[in-house]
């Protein structure tokens, strides 16, 4: 059992940038694959970027270059660096948790392959 916990969301302007925090609780999250995952609004669940526990990384490409996902073992947390912001990057973002081998191959972005999210934090990109 793995416990999430997001923060880090706001309100920028265009070109601005935040990061994102996620602490895990529990079952050490480093024997997971850890996604960040985003819904805008009317929109379904995408998932943004993934790193599994030797730090190798996927990305959307709507988000490679703008976006780095990282992980403190020793604080137990887990990053999303969002830099360069558009209005379309506006949703709420989710941490989530799933069988290491997700990160492997072709459906780390895939929503139902997580067990375990977080409750979300709102980023509001403004132009």
């Amino acid at each position: 059992q793995v416990q999430l916990v997001e923060s880090g969301g706001g309100s920028v302007q265009a070109g601005g940038s935040l990061r994102l925090s996620c602490v895990a609780s529990g079952d050490t999250y480093s024997r997971y694959c850890m996604g960040w995952f985003r819904q805008p609004p009317g929109k379904e669940r995408e998932g943004v970027a993934s790193i599994d526990t030797d730090d190798s990384t996927n990305y959307a490409d709507s988000v490679k270059g703008r976006f780095t996902i990282s992980k403190d073992h020793a604080k137990n947390t887990l990053y999303l660096q969002l830099n360069s912001l558009k209005p379309e990057d506006t949703a709420m973002y989710y941490c989530a948790a799933a069988p290491l081998a997700v990160c492997w191959d072709d459906s780390w972005p895939e929503v139902v392959e997580y067990r375990y999210w977080g409750q979300g934090t709102q980023v509001t990109v403004s132009s």
